[in-house]
């Protein structure tokens, strides 16, 4: 299996003074998720939670709701001409009665680390194929405690820590509890390696939780938010607009600039208890 970090002798210059040494790069390969044999999407991912990275996009896809709707998932041997494994080919197989992905998510067959789904497809399929309401979730959350996420999520990314090269996605209780943590070099794929963790493990919907990132809060993060039933999303950096619409749309609590004990409040700030209540 391809290694999460790659070791590159680089020249490091400092002050005119130039010093040869060695650095540690985040890994960056294609994964190719199949279902049934037949080719879905191929992402640009960081290698490790390949399984979970393929559960939430399906998750994310309205393709599957919980962890009986898959039968199995494995690496495909014979990715190479010569017949070898090389750990970048998943297939997952639904369980009877599970019905086939539409043709129609084929049309974005080819994502890169940075980018997503296309927001006017995407926008259209939240509204048809949710399965969950997450406006009606009974979250409250303080704004103490929503302040101490941003600290927990940097302490728990290990691989940035060593390469500066990474995004993070974590899921939190009510409490501010960690539940897990994962890191990629996409800001989506950490989040479906997130939701997919959940899915194997019978946790959706993810009702009572709110997720962190450490980048922004683009419209496919609340899209894939939505679809796992999770109510809350933050995010160390601002939102897009399209976010915003959608996190007001669906009554997901966004919250931008999340940063010590300042933060945006964009959508369904009723949720959060302050001297005030919230009206976004």
């Amino acid at each position: 299996m391809g290694r999460v970090t790659n070791r590159y002798r680089v020249v490091r210059v400092v002050d005119g003074v130039a010093t040869a040494r060695p650095d540690t790069l985040a890994a960056e390969e294609p994964l190719e998720i199949r279902v049934a044999g037949r080719p879905l999407t191929v992402t640009m991912r960081t290698p490790g939670d390949d399984f979970d990275l393929a559960r939430g996009f399906l998750v994310s896809e309205g393709v599957v709701a919980g962890d009986s709707d898959v039968a199995a998932i494995r690496y495909c041997a014979g990715a190479t001409t010569d017949g070898g494994n090389t750990y970048n080919v998943v297939d997952v197989l639904l369980a009877d009665g599970v019905a086939a992905p539409d043709p129609s998510l084929e049309r974005n067959f080819y994502t890169t680390s940075s980018c997503g789904l296309c927001g006017k497809a995407s926008l259209e399929a939240v509204r048809t194929i949710g399965k969950w309401r997450v406006d009606c979730d009974p979250l409250r959350l303080t704004t103490a405690t929503i302040a101490t996420l941003p600290e927990k999520l940097r302490a728990a990314q290990q691989v940035f820590d060593r390469t500066g090269g990474l995004h993070a996605a974590a899921l939190f209780d009510a409490e501010g509890e960690v539940l897990r943590v994962r890191e990629d070099v996409g800001r989506h794929n950490a989040v479906d390696k997130v939701i997919g963790w959940a899915l194997g493990a019978g946790r959706l919907p993810l009702t009572g939780t709110t997720l962190m990132v450490s980048g922004r809060a683009s419209f496919e993060l609340v899209q894939k938010a939505v679809m796992a039933g999770i109510p809350a999303l933050a995010a160390v950096s601002a939102p897009s607009s399209l976010a915003v619409d959608l996190a007001r749309e669906m009554g997901l609590t966004l919250i931008g600039f999340l940063r010590g004990s300042s933060m945006n409040v964009y959508s369904a700030g009723e949720r959060i208890t302050t001297a005030e209540v919230l009206r976004c």
